[in-house]
């Protein structure tokens, strides 16, 4: 018996749950960039250095398959270890 005829393919994501998946993304990016500027020695007073944060872990909300998938649409780039960033 072939068993692998028998397994059901994987359905890509849908167009919505890629968008919506992008837009956790940028938002999740965001707020980590803030967090991260929010410390002392970054600010108005201080040399006025931004964030340095590329690349974070993609939001758990979505499958590995939504990441795979924007990756390969090249709206996010993959840079191993499990961490995305914005093209």
């Amino acid at each position: 018996m072939i068993e692998s005829a028998a397994t059901p393919t994987p359905e890509p994501p849908s167009k919505k749950e890629l968008h919506l998946a992008l837009k956790a993304f940028r938002k999740r990016l965001k707020l980590t960039r803030l967090d991260d500027e929010s410390r002392m020695g970054y600010g108005p007073t201080s040399s006025g250095q931004q964030s340095g944060i590329v690349a974070i872990t993609p939001p758990n909300q979505f499958s590995k398959a939504v990441w795979l998938e924007l990756a390969n649409q090249g709206k996010l780039k993959h840079d191993g270890g499990g961490l995305y960033s914005l093209i």
